[in-house]
């Protein structure tokens, strides 16, 4: 039975700083470093047969760690289809500052909201739109053929992909958020029937009370 790993990025230098990254090409903290090898020692007893990711450094370097811990050579294809949701105007702006310049509502409904978008930014109805396509045509034949798949990607790329996975409303997706460097693993029957959905824990103190499902939404 296939297995289907999806690992949002370590913890990038905007993640600390508490600004809206989207699709801005920003690489790991040292923290983020750390986690890509926590989840790389997580995943050193899964065979992974392939694996995808989106074409920004955070995730690119998140991938090459964990494939550093695995020991694994394997193909690895990379498409904008899995970057972050572009968050537009926001980008590079403090969440606090935007919080406190449009109100609370506002910033909800532009980070929690499943189609309204920032200025000049994608909706996660957008990002859906992207995603899901992609991981229907290109990723699912692959599973489909009996092949372990690793995504390493971004928390609203990854969300959307839940959305489609996990059969998640509309409404509901607003309270998932994706803690950064736990793996999520999926498991299917032969047929892609999907029988299992958990994340992979670890130990350390440090990086475990990073949240897994609650508010606020990555980027």
């Amino acid at each position: 039975m296939p297995i289907l790993i999806l690992l949002r990025h370590g913890q990038s230098e905007w993640n600390l700083e508490n600004r809206f990254t989207g699709d801005t090409d920003i690489d790991l903290t040292p923290r983020g470093e750390q986690e890509a090898a926590l989840a790389g020692t997580l995943l050193q007893d899964m065979h992974v047969d392939v694996a995808y990711t989106s074409v920004l450094k955070r995730a690119i370097h998140t991938l090459q760690i964990v494939l550093s811990k695995i020991g694994s050579s394997i193909p690895v294809t990379r498409s904008a289809a899995l970057n972050e949701r572009n968050y537009g105007s926001l980008q590079g702006l403090n969440k606090a500052e935007v919080e406190k310049q449009y109100g609370t509502k506002q910033l909800v409904l532009w980070r929690r909201s499943y189609d309204i978008a920032p200025p000049n930014g994608e909706s996660l109805k957008a990002t859906y739109e992207r995603v899901v396509p992609y991981y229907i045509a290109e990723i699912e034949p692959q599973l489909r053929s009996g092949k372990n798949v690793l995504i390493v990607a971004h928390g609203n790329s990854l969300r959307a992909l839940m959305m489609h996975l996990e059969n998640i409303s509309l409404t509901d997706i607003a309270g998932v958020n994706i803690a950064t460097g736990i793996p999520r693993l999926y498991t299917f029957t032969n047929d892609l029937h999907l029988t299992s959905a958990r994340y992979l824990t670890h130990t350390d103190p440090e990086i475990q009370d990073s949240p897994v499902l609650t508010v606020p939404s990555p980027n």
